[in-house]
This record gives C-alpha cells, sequence and structure tokens, in this order.
C-alpha cells in the first residue's frame, strides 16, 4: 500500500522522549518518494541509563502507537539502549519484534554497524556525547561486533536540568570531530542520535581520508534501503555521505540562522 507522500515507503520512527534533532535531521535527509512518522519513546525511569533500558524492555508495546499505518520499515533511533542491552540481547529482541509486527526493525546503532561494514572499515574513530559511565558501554558495544577503537573524542558537557546531549550544538560536534588524532582510523563514526552531526559531515565528509558518518545518517540510509530491498554496498554508503540533496537542504537552514 502506497500513500500520497511516500511511493517509496514509509518509515516509523521511534524517537526518544526528548529528543530534540532526530526528527529534523531525518526531515533534512529523508529523499523524495520516502516519508516517516514519527512516536515518541516513553519512560517515567529516574535516570538516562534507566529510560534507556525500560524503552528495550517495551518496545512492542512501543511500536504499537504505529497501530495500522503502513509503514515498510521500523527504526529505533536510539543508540545507547543498544549499548546497555548488548549485542546479543539486543539481536534476541530485534528479531522478536521484527517477526511479531512483520516488518524489519533496526535500532541506530545496528544501522551504524551495517554501514561501517559497508565501508569495510575495521579500524574506527569515535566522536561521543556521553558521559564517561556510557562511553565505556559503547566501546563494550562496538568492540563486540568487532570493530577495533583506534581514537576518541568526546562532546560531552553538563547542562544542569535539560538532557546534555540534546543541548549541543552543531559547532561543538565539529570542533570534537577536529580534535581527533591521527591514528589511522579507516571511518570516523560520531554517536548518538541527539548530537547533531550533520553540520559536521558536510563541512568534514572525510576526515585523513576516512569517511565521517553519524548514528542519524546511518539510520536515514538503512531504512531507505530496507524499504528498496536493496543490499547495502560501498558505494551507496558513500553516496550518502556527500549527498547531493540533503547538504543543499541542510545549507538552506543554516542559513536562516
Amino acid at each position: 500500500m502506497s500513500v500520497e507522500y511516500a511511493p517509496k515507503g514509509l518509515i516509523g520512527l521511534l524517537t526518544p522522549q526528548a529528543n530534540t534533532t532526530v526528527e529534523p535531521e531525518m526531515a533534512i535527509m529523508t529523499p523524495p518518494g520516502y516519508a516517516f512518522v514519527n512516536a515518541r519513546l516513553m519512560s517515567d525511569k529516574p535516570t538516562i541509563e534507566a529510560r534507556l533500558v525500560d524503552y528495550f524492555a517495551t518496545l512492542s508495546g512501543q511500536l504499537r502507537q504505529f497501530a495500522n499505518a503502513p509503514i515498510g520499515t521500523a527504526l529505533v533511533a536510539t543508540s545507547g539502549m543498544s549499548y546497555l542491552a548488548g549485542l546479543d540481547a539486543e539481536r534476541r529482541i530485534l528479531d522478536d519484534v521484527s517477526e511479531r509486527h512483520g516488518i524489519p526493525v533496526f535500532t541506530s546503532a545496528i544501522a551504524s554497524v551495517h554501514m561501517l561494514r559497508a565501508l569495510r572499515a575495521h579500524r574506527i574513530a569515535l566522536v561521543s556525547p556521553y558521559p564517561e559511565s556510557l562511553n565505556i558501554e559503547s566501546r563494550k558495544y562496538w568492540s563486540a561486533h568487532g570493530f577495533k577503537i583506534v581514537a576518541e573524542t568526546g562532546a560531552f558537557k553538563d547542562v544542569g536540568n535539560f538532557h546534555p546531549i540534546y543541548a549541543l550544538l552543531g559547532g561543538e560536534a565539529l570542533a570534537a570531530l577536529d580534535a581527533l588524532p591521527d591514528a589511522g582510523f579507516e571511518a570516523v563514526l560520531m554517536l548518538g542520535t541527539g548530537m547533531p552531526t550533520l553540520e559536521a559531515i558536510r563541512r568534514r565528509p572525510h576526515v585523513r581520508g576516512a569517511p565521517v558518518i553519524s548514528c542519524m545518517l546511518a539510520t536515514a540510509w538503512r531504512t531507505t534501503l530496507a524499504l528498496d530491498n536493496a543490499e547495502p554496498t560501498p558505494q551507496g554508503a558513500l553516496r550518502w555521505i556527500t549527498d547531493p540533496a540533503w547538504g543543499p537542504r541542510l545549507d538552506a537552514l543554516k542559513a536562516l540562522n
């Protein structure tokens, strides 16, 4: 079934409840012919870590927010919950909800794994918006998937009463990217779905010859592939980094500031 504004397919996007980045970046990156509908991951747990765990525990119920909308794939637009769940639990949960709802379901972390593998990257650098407690779990996750972390920089800042990741600006992400040491990495992954990363990728699509991607870039790339029933390729992944469509849309938005 097709809908008016999504002749190529409709994405169901689940966004963490206070995240202010996912929908704007998806709107910039989603190619013509595709569209997404958004629902919010909700939890009343008192800490970031507890909420991330709760999102996974309630994932099937969260997906029911889409009711009978004709979505062809669903994307859980957070990576932190994958780190805390771990590789094996994440795989079991995603397999279960994919079978139960009859569509492929991904997390932003898994989308990033797929993109890194499409780029044939083994030695990676990380640009992180996380506090060190979550960085520890993040490193375990990427290492468990077989990647070798050879460099890492951070953009974390404590802003008091608002979520520290969602308070970051694009220029701060770019500064953290520029601070990466020369360590022979084959790709750079900018972590999280709350840190604005498109300006950094637009201005630095490659660092020392290595492609720069983010969890949100991988999210948009992976969902459109799923709707097309297409396999990841190196050429396709690279095209998304310097895409001739989303770059000008970002430039037009930045010109309003």
